[in-house]
């Protein structure tokens, strides 16, 4: 493979740069109750949102769909993402993984239940009219475990 020139190095720190905010504003944007306008503007429209046991849902339309309802069980959440590893796969293409460690107040059954999920994420990007969206995130589950004493009915977004 052929070098990359000084141009090209700093565009694709630019594009790091732009990927990492992007998780961010991702991960903002759940911790303040799941708007699901700003979440599906995040990908593209062809996307795929794949949660494992919080279900796959393909295609702009359905991942707003899912982010519209999930705030009726999934009160409070606290996404800290962590140890991402961005790699170029082209100019507009990136494939990035993540670790996720949440804090989490889920609604079961009119009960508050402190919990903790530990997982990875699996992402693709890609660069759409000059802008970074997600095409793809996949998010392996470690555990989502209740805590027997925690801060569900204390914690505030």
């Amino acid at each position: 493979m052929a070098e990359l020139s000084l141009e090209q190095r700093v565009a694709r720190l630019e594009s790091l740069e732009e990927i990492r905010t992007l998780k961010a504003v991702y991960c903002d944007l759940c911790d303040r109750g799941y708007e699901p306008v700003g979440l599906s503007a995040l990908f593209t429209e062809d996307a795929v949102w794949d949660g494992g046991p919080f279900g796959k849902h393909e295609g702009r339309q359905a991942i707003h769909d899912f982010f519209a309802g999930v705030s009726n069980s999934l009160v409070f959440a606290a996404h800290l993402v962590m140890n991402p590893v961005i790699s170029f796969i082209d100019d507009d293409t990136a494939e990035g993984k993540w670790r996720l460690w949440e804090p989490a107040t889920v609604n079961e059954d009119g009960k508050l239940v402190s919990k903790i999920l530990l997982s990875a994420y699996e992402d693709v990007y890609v660069r759409q009219d000059g802008k970074w969206l997600v095409k793809s995130l996949k998010l392996h589950v470690n555990f989502f475990a209740p805590l027997a004493d925690g801060w569900a009915g204390i914690a505030v977004s």
